[in-house]
């Protein structure tokens, strides 16, 4: 059995960054996407969400970086066209929407999204007892379960 620089199988670590790498294309996505909403948000609530979204992508580009690194240190390439994250991402590009309710269900699809597959991966992690990727996912997912019920709740 092959191991990789950081002590882990070779081909499982490939496989769990070829899972990251498609974490990595939907982080893009989401992240282009809530730039949009902030330069775009129009309406009453433009203050309050102009603010957040920049918080949000603010958050989200920090995590991109994690990602790619891990991928890194897994000792794969991770992607970086937005060819690749198009064709990789299951969070769907959002174009023309401006409206707070549009913006914020945006947000929350995007969420359901990665939170999935970052438990997905942090199982694969917990297998392969990759402690890196494992403790980035698990933070991932408490901090964004926390946004997912502050988002639902602006909506209810």
């Amino acid at each position: 059995m092959s191991k990789n620089q950081i002590g882990l199988n070779k081909e499982k670590s490939r496989e769990l960054a070829e899972g990251l790498n498609e974490l990595l294309a939907d982080y893009m996505i989401f992240y282009q996407n809530t730039r949009g909403f902030h330069w775009n948000i129009k309406g009453e609530k433009f203050f309050e969400l102009h603010l957040k979204f920049e918080e949000l992508y603010n958050d989200l580009i920090v995590k991109v970086d994690e990602i790619a690194e891990r991928i890194l240190t897994l000792g794969v390439t991770p992607l970086h066209t937005f060819a690749d994250y198009k064709k990789q991402a299951k969070v769907d590009v959002v174009k023309d929407v401006s409206d707070a309710r549009g913006t914020v269900q945006a947000v929350l699809d995007a969420f359901k999204v990665i939170i999935v597959k970052q438990r997905e991966l942090l199982n694969i992690s917990g297998e392969l007892e990759d402690e890196g990727t494992n403790a980035l996912m698990s933070d991932y997912i408490r901090e964004q379960e926390k946004l997912v019920w502050m988002y639902t709740a602006y909506l209810n």
